[in-house]
């Protein structure tokens, strides 16, 4: 019997929380594909304000292995007419304040929809609304990705330093010795990655930095961050000295 072809994921663009009356359910959307990743069950919010704190606590925990990986976009999907997304991105607010500012700054958005199974997120991943969220987002997020770029760039620390050649950055993840530098963030662009003439060594560097907790973002070249990260080279690698 011949083996199934494994079908091919692309890069991470958001995470999709769906939040219906009887479940709460995460997706991680990859440019290709979108994936399921947890699901909760849930019977609406309660009167009690402690049991409410916990049950988003553990949604929050739930994303937050996502969110160190280096996905910034968050899409909240929610059936019309109800509230559940707007408590939650006021729990964040309120109790989350690494989410909204800085390095760790994530983006919330919201939409009509349901999550309940991989048909539905079909559906709704190819709804023209999804899209422009993505695009909306995917702007936010990558401005301020490059933002965080242009300051390391003008920096005059001596603890913060940015590696432009392929060569240079993948010394870094391939040498078994111990070194100073901590990798922070891998940035490259989609074109970069697809035309990439050392496409298998690239890829192992990206699964090591994922391995090693380094923050990873794809950015799309026709973005104005796509734009600013191609004039460096389409790839660099921002890293902090121990």
């Amino acid at each position: 019997m011949a083996r199934k072809k494994r079908q091919k994921r692309g890069y991470p663009v958001a995470l999709l929380i769906g939040i219906e009356d009887n479940q709460i359910t995460i997706w991680k959307i990859f440019s290709q594909i979108a994936k399921f990743d947890k699901v909760f069950p849930f019977e609406g919010f309660k009167k009690d304000s402690k049991a409410n704190y916990n049950f988003f606590e553990t949604l929050i925990d739930a994303i937050r292995p996502s969110l160190k990986e280096g996905i910034k976009s968050v899409i909240i999907s929610t059936p019309s007419k109800t509230k559940y997304a707007d408590v939650l991105i006021s729990h964040i607010k309120l109790h989350h304040s690494w989410l909204n500012h800085g390095n760790s700054k994530v983006s919330f958005s919201q939409i009509i929809g349901s999550t309940s199974t991989k048909e539905k997120v079909g559906s709704l991943i190819k709804n023209n609304e999804f899209q422009k969220l993505i695009s909306e987002t995917a702007i936010r997020e990558t401005d301020n990705l490059i933002s965080i770029l242009d300051r390391s760039l003008a920096s005059s620390n001596s603890q913060n330093q940015i590696l432009f050649s392929f060569e240079e950055i993948r010394k870094l993840f391939f040498d078994n010795q111990k070194n100073d530098f901590k990798p922070e963030y891998i940035l490259l662009t989609d074109i970069y990655l697809k035309d990439c003439k050392y496409k298998n060594q690239l890829n192992r560097i990206l699964q090591i930095a994922k391995n090693q907790k380094v923050k990873t973002r794809v950015i799309l070249n026709q973005l104005p961050a796509g734009k600013r990260l191609t004039q460096l080279g389409g790839l660099v690698c921002l890293i902090k000295t121990n």
